[in-house]
């Protein structure tokens, strides 16, 4: 969950998440040396006075300004590939959940058990409990094992919706007619939280997603006492 006043993402709880935050780093500090670099010359050619005036037709000045961009930019496209090429690959999936978009509420379907389906509402202000987050809270949670790569079967009934969760690195979008598919894998149980992020009608921001990550033991029970 973020907290009030937070500056960077949420804690990662997924391996892709991670690489996510490693490659924001990385970028940012591209970004944060050029901008230092471009206003220091600006300071410079501010505060000083010009004594080389044929600097700038200077053949070595236009190849390095051509090239070191070129070098800077593959910096940044290479790692980027390579978590586009994860964040897609799907490696035997131990369990398959199709979650359905409808206005305004989620509704998920455990494929490999029978019979193992509900839907997802908002709770609303006045039923929460102390302890429970407004806007964020629903009836029945998706309850998933941690530690094993499931994949994420997502479409929509109606119009367009969005399922993500940002401390996992999740935005599919929810397509009518559409089948979209993710990879999730938990490192550590908890319960995580997440919004509708496509503007998809008057109630948009009243269909909340919590993702409930739980050792495989007790996944099993509560599978076995929903059946």
């Amino acid at each position: 969950m973020p907290y009030p006043l937070q500056l960077g993402f949420q804690d990662a709880t997924s391996p892709i998440m991670e690489e996510l935050l490693h490659f924001h780093d990385h970028t940012l500090m591209i970004v944060f040396l050029i901008s230092s670099l471009v206003l220091y010359i600006i300071t410079l050619m501010l505060t000083t006075k010009l004594t080389h005036t044929s600097t700038m037709d200077a053949q070595e000045v236009e190849t390095v300004w051509t090239i070191l961009p070129a070098i800077i930019l593959i910096l940044i496209a290479l790692p980027s590939l390579r978590i586009l090429y994860m964040m897609d690959e799907i490696n035997n999936p131990l369990m398959t959940v199709k979650a359905m978009g409808h206005q305004w509420y989620w509704s998920y379907e455990y494929t490999d058990y029978e019979d193992l389906n509900f839907d997802s509402y908002m709770i609303p202000t006045t039923d929460l409990k102390p302890g429970e987050l407004r806007l964020l809270e629903v009836d029945n949670r998706l309850v998933l094992p941690m530690e094993l790569p499931i994949r994420m079967l997502i479409s929509s009934e109606d119009v367009l919706h969005s399922w993500a969760i940002p401390s996992m690195g999740l935005k599919t979008d929810a397509i009518p007619g559409r089948l979209n598919q993710a990879t999730l894998m938990s490192t550590r149980p908890g319960l995580y939280y997440g919004q509708c992020s496509e503007i998809c009608g008057s109630n948009h921001s009243f269909m909340p997603i919590v993702l409930e990550l739980v050792p495989l033991k007790h996944f099993e029970n509560w599978s076995t006492s929903m059946l």
